[in-house]
C-alpha cells in the first residue's frame, strides 16, 4: 500500500487518510477520493492531500477484516458487518467465552496491520455482549499476511459461547452446634443466584451432621434427583482425609482435586462419581462475591471440561477482591 501525500490532482480513487473540513466541505477519513470529490477539493483550494492507494495483492481494511471474522468465529457468536476496517463479534446465547489463546497469539504475530481482541477466557457473558473484535489498522493489509492469519486459525474457529445449561443441582449442606439455620438459607440464595442466570436450579437439598457416614447416605440419596451436587461444609475442607473427601469416596466418587490458586477459593474440592461431578465448595461460597467457586460452578453449567490441570491454569489472574467477612484476611490491622 503506498501512503503519503500526493496532488489533488492526482488524487482520484485515493483513500482519504485525515478527515477535512472546509466550509460546507466535510470528507471522513477512509472515504474514497471520486472524481466530484477531487473537484470539490479543488474548487475549496486544497492543492495536496495525505492519501493511500492500495497495490496489487492488498486487501481492503472492511474487506479483510470480514474475511479474518469468519474464520476467527465459532458457535453462538454473530457478526457485525465491517466498518472502518473493524468487524466486532457479539454473543448469541449467556455462557462462558471459549478462546484458543495460541491460536489467538499467532494470528496477532503474523503483521502488525491485522490484529484481534478477545474478552479473557472463560468469561462469562450475557446475549449481546462484545466477545472479540478483529481490527486491519491501516486501510488495507497484505493479501498473503491476510492469508496467513486466516490459516493460523483452527477450523471451526478461535472463539467461540459455550452456552449455559439449566441444571439440575442438589445440595448438601453439614451441620455442627453454633452454626445457625440462617447461615444456611443465606447459603443456598446465594447460589440460587449464581445459578439464575443459566436457568439453573436447586431441586433438592439436605442438611445432615458432619460426620462422613451421614453425609455419604446423603450424598446417595441426592445423586438421584441431580445433574450435579454441591457440598456446603460446616468446617472448612484441610485434608483430602477430611469429612467431605471420605465422604465423596465412601458414597463412590473420586477426588480430583483439593485446593485451587484462587483467592478467595483456596479450600475448594472437586470430585466426580461417574460423569456426576461434585464440588465440595469453600467457605467463601457462602458469600456472593467472586471467588474460586465461581470460576468452577460456570465451567460446570457450560459443560466446559474442568480436571485438575484447568484449576492449576487458574493462578494467573486467580488473586481476586478480599471478602471482608472471610475469618483471616489478608492484611492485618494497621
Amino acid at each position: 500500500m503506498k501512503f503519503g501525500a500526493i496532488p489533488v490532482a492526482e488524487a482520484e480513487n485515493a483513500i482519504l487518510a485525515h478527515g477535512l473540513r472546509l466550509g460546507s466541505l466535510t470528507l471522513k477519513k477512509g472515504q474514497i477520493v471520486t472524481a466530484e470529490r477531487r473537484r470539490a477539493l479543488s474548487a475549496a483550494g486544497v492543492e495536496e492531500i495525505v492519501a493511500a492507494r492500495l497495490e496489487p495483492g492488498d486487501v481492503g481494511e472492511d474487506e479483510a477484516a470480514r474475511g479474518l471474522a469468519e474464520r476467527l468465529a465459532g458457535a453462538h457468536l454473530r457478526l457485525e458487518p465491517p466498518f472502518t476496517g473493524r468487524v466486532n463479534l457479539f454473543a448469541l446465547e449467556p455462557g462462558l467465552l471459549v478462546v484458543d489463546a495460541k491460536a489467538i497469539l499467532r494470528v496477532n504475530g503474523v503483521d502488525e496491520a491485522i490484529t484481534v481482541a478477545t474478552l479473557a477466557p472463560f468469561r462469562v457473558v450475557a446475549a449481546g455482549d462484545m466477545a472479540a473484535t478483529v481490527k486491519i489498522i491501516p486501510f488495507a493489509a497484505p493479501g498473503e499476511a491476510l492469508a496467513a492469519a486466516c490459516d493460523a486459525l483452527p477450523a471451526g474457529g478461535a472463539v467461540s459461547i459455550a452456552p449455559f445449561r439449566p441444571l439440575r443441582f442438589a445440595v448438601a449442606s453439614t451441620l455442627l452446634p453454633g452454626l445457625k439455620t440462617s447461615v444456611v438459607a443465606k447459603t443456598l440464595r446465594a447460589l440460587e443466584a449464581r445459578l439464575a442466570p443459566a436457568g439453573a436450579k436447586i431441586v433438592a437439598e439436605e442438611r445432615v451432621a458432619h460426620e462422613p457416614l451421614a453425609l455419604a447416605r446423603a450424598l446417595e440419596r441426592l445423586a438421584a434427583d441431580g445433574d450435579a451436587l454441591v457440598i456446603f461444609g460446616a468446617s472448612a475442607i484441610t485434608d483430602r482425609r477430611d469429612v467431605i473427601p471420605a465422604a465423596i469416596e465412601a458414597f463412590g466418587g473420586r477426588i480430583e482435586r483439593f485446593g485451587m490458586p484462587v483467592d478467595p477459593g483456596n479450600l475448594l474440592l472437586l470430585a466426580a462419581r461417574g460423569d456426576l461431578p461434585i464440588v465440595g465448595a469453600p467457605g467463601c461460597a457462602r458469600s456472593p462475591k467472586e471467588n474460586g467457586f465461581d470460576w468452577v460452578l460456570y465451567r460446570i453449567l457450560a459443560g466446559v471440561p474442568i480436571a485438575s490441570a484447568d484449576i492449576e491454569a487458574m493462578g494467573v489472574g486467580g488473586l481476586l477482591m478480599e471478602i471482608a467477612s472471610r475469618p483471616q484476611p489478608r492484611l492485618g490491622d494497621v
